[in-house]
């Protein structure tokens, strides 16, 4: 399984535009691609099935297979090799390692190891800073301190070579002072090597075969430096904030990581202007050596956040060839389509989808596909990552196909649910790779969970358009505004400013919205057109989570927003759809009953054929019945509009449910469902501004009792009865007018 693999350059594509696919095979021989429009994906013999519609495309048919390579890891790439080919040097930076004494590590230089040529900064394979030389033709020296450097801690390490003697030196000091002087070391040698012309100069990686990036390092660098001669202590020290003009005309080159933190640039503030590129999205926006807790926001005091952190398991693109192309036909409908690629008995399928024009519509209703949650749980490791698996779904943990696969091929990145092996959070995610939880039967969770939705509208004939959370953080509520009705995902969990000023505008113009899931709205998010395709996530103080920044990390680096919940900033979910994350459980899911609300004359068009006495979804493909896996609740004090009606609830929860720690200030005992009475899950509606309406089904499990007993159920009926309201052009009164 997962022999054939690839990805598209894009998710959202308009009529006329082109996509390209990128695809890996294990396999020899050739494998064969066709073009499929999708209504369904999960494979649950109890529901409808996967259900695909074969569509004809130019590019259907068979092509060579071959094995792209892709090159995980974080570093900084200097271009201009060419002045960085010196016979003497010295090279310093304050190094704060993550991860020490697991294989050698690069820190900067020219180093090529597979010609053994050049000369770098290193932490050897016991963390100990060291100084490598090769001459290019077999000669390779290494000099070590012999001290390995401090994890977690801040040191300002040194090398250099003089020419002229063979003088070769390596110091280590750590910025803090310990009894002993614990971590401080160095090394003098004199040896008879002289280093090669070396490679590309790099921070945080070395030179490879072929060009490739290797060697990489764990951890932070601050202000690197490269002079072109051998500097005493004292020069190394003038050069920690500036280059002083004594110095000038030895200092190649002098990197501040402080400037253009939201671009890939990085900034040479010596006269020659030697900048250089990020490769792979490492971490900036980071601590430095200078920071003192004086200031959290980077923007603020930018001097105090001029580090940047490498992983070597960062990855932004892969950076495939492209096998072939698809120009999506004017006429083509809008819908979610998926390339499928078989090769023997292995099988892809690459989704993607396609949206009407910029400035048209298909349809009076549009699906609005939750990407930016997508991107967020995009090839994760939570079975075998948290340690608090177990404790969070009640029951075993057990490793199947995505997960096994997922473990042995960490250079296919990972989610914002991960951490990195040195245990500090996954910020970015891609979708420029191939990701494993967007195939077709793959986890009832996002995307799969979605096509329920799409599937029920096909089945009712609903004609809708499919837009998704990119085209709407771009565009606007500009984006919305001629739909008569948005239908939400399951889990749209991650939103950016953007993205939810356009639903608060689409809702303030009368516009009907219908959320159809649970925990969205929830955590902020951030798009960069500097790195399009990748998105970033801080999770700053609370929320239900996998991991969590550091205090002083909270900043994005993409756009400068504090991270974290939508809640903390004053916009909790319940001011956009009425309801918002209460508890979450996955042992099963729960029926509603109606409430007294639900006879309000407001509420009549909900429950036409439903009976005051039925229990509301007690069946469904997600948990067995369709209030459950995450569930929201009204609250009033956090924004639910006052008019709301709760008009029907579960409240029937067992203790596999647990209670969102936001909400309780000291650890207690009454958090899960047989305790807390805030675990419930609250179906409500309201109207909004000049016509429009709002409801809010309140839990992710509702789209997987859509198709029951032939779609011919009390679910089904709700949701036929609000989409088809929502799409009639009546406006909807005020309440009590």
């Amino acid at each position: 399984m997962y022999r054939i693999l690839g990805y598209a350059d894009r998710w959202s594509i308009q009529p006329g535009e082109t996509v390209a696919f990128k695809i890996s095979s294990e396999l020899v021989g050739k494998y064969r691609a066709r073009l499929l429009r999708v209504r369904n994906g999960d494979s649950n013999p109890k529901g409808p099935g996967i259900r695909t519609i074969p569509v004809a495309a130019a590019f259907e048919g068979e092509y060579p297979a071959r094995f792209q390579e892709t090159h995980a890891g974080s570093y900084v790439r200097i271009d201009d090799a060419a002045s960085f080919q010196l016979e003497s040097f010295t090279l310093q930076a304050y190094a704060f390692p993550t991860m020490v004494g697991d294989r050698a590590q690069a820190i900067m230089g020219n180093w090529d190891d597979d010609q053994s040529a050049g000369y770098g900064l290193i932490l050897d394979d016991r963390g100990c800073a060291a100084l490598v030389l090769g001459d290019g033709a077999g000669g390779r020296v290494q000099i070590s301190t012999g001290v390995p450097l401090l994890k977690h801690n801040w040191t300002f390490v040194t090398a250099s070579f003089d020419a002229a003697s063979g003088r070769a030196t390596v110091s280590q000091q750590p910025l803090a002072s310990f009894a002993g002087g614990l971590g401080a070391g160095s090394v003098e040698e004199t040896v008879s090597i002289r280093p090669a012309a070396g490679g590309d100069f790099l921070m945080a990686a070395w030179n490879g075969a072929s060009g490739v990036a290797t060697g990489h390092y764990d951890g932070c660098i601050d202000s690197p430096r490269v002079a072109s001669r051998a500097l005493d202590e004292s020069e190394c020290e003038t050069l920690h904030d500036r280059v002083p003009a004594s110095l000038a005309s030895d200092i190649v080159a002098a990197w501040d990581f402080s400037r253009d933190i939201p671009t890939a640039k990085v900034s040479d503030i010596s006269v020659h202007r030697r900048h250089g590129r990020v490769v792979n999205l490492p971490t900036r926006a980071q601590k430095g050596w200078r920071w003192n807790d004086t200031e959290y926001d980077w923007k603020k005091q930018p001097g105090h956040y001029s580090a940047i952190h490498f992983h070597r398991h960062d990855l932004y693109d892969c950076g495939w060839e492209t096998d072939f192309e698809y120009v999506v036909p004017d006429d083509l409908k809008s819908g979610v389509y998926a390339v499928e690629l078989t090769q023997e008995d292995e099988r892809d399928t690459i989704v993607f989808f396609v949206r009407p024009k910029r400035g048209t519509r298909q349809s009076d209703l549009a699906y609005l596909i939750p990407t930016a949650s997508y991107l967020a749980y995009s090839n994760h490791h939570m079975i075998t990552d948290w340690a608090f698996g177990e404790n969070v779904s009640t029951s075993f943990l057990v490793l199947g196909a995505q997960e096994q696969f997922l473990e042995s091929h960490w250079q296919y990145g990972q989610s914002n649910y991960d951490s990195h092996e040195d245990g500090s959070p996954v910020y970015f995610v891609s979708r420029l790779r191939p990701i494993v939880h967007m195939r077709l039967d793959s986890d009832i969770w996002e995307f799969n969970a979605d096509l329920h939705i799409a599937d029920w509208f096909e089945e009712k004939e609903i004609a809708y358009d499919i837009i998704t959370d990119e085209d709407l953080h771009e565009e606007g509520v500009g984006l919305l505004a001629d739909y008569r009705c948005v239908v939400t995902g399951t889990h749209p969990e991650y939103y950016t400013r953007e993205m939810l000023d356009a639903v608060e505008g689409y809702k303030a113009r009368g516009g009907r919205f219908l959320y159809a899931g649970a925990n969205g709205f929830y955590w902020r998010v951030a798009f960069s057109d500097a790195f399009p395709g990748a998105m970033e996530m801080r999770r700053a103080e609370d929320g239900m989570r996998g991991c969590y920044s550091e205090g002083g990390d909270y900043y994005m680096q993409f756009t400068g927003e504090l991270g974290g919940l939508w809640r903390r900033m004053g916009h909790a979910p319940q001011k956009v759809a009425g309801t918002g994350f209460t508890a979450q459980g996955f042992d099963r899911a729960e029926p509603y009953r109606r409430t007294g609300e639900s006879e309000d004359p407001r509420a009549a068009f909900i429950f036409e054929g439903i009976g005051r006495d039925e229990a509301i979804g007690d069946f469904g493909l997600v948990g067995g019945g369709a209030a459950g896996w995450e569930i929201d609740r009204v609250d009033f004090a956090l924004g639910t509009p006052p008019h709301t009606l709760i008009v029907a609830l579960a409240d029937t929860f067992s203790y596999a449910y647990h209670w969102v720690k936001e909400e309780f200030n000291h650890t207690q005992s009454a958090i899960n469902g047989e305790t807390q009475k805030l675990v419930r899950c609250d179906m409500a509606f309201f109207e909004c501004p000049n016509g429009g309406a709002v409801f809010s089904t309140s839990s992710i499990s509702w789209g997987g009792s859509l198709s029951h007993h032939n779609y011919n159920n009390n679910v089904s009926r709700i949701m036929e009865n609000v989409v088809r309201r929502f799409l009639d052009p009546t406006p909807f009164p005020p309440p009590g007018g």
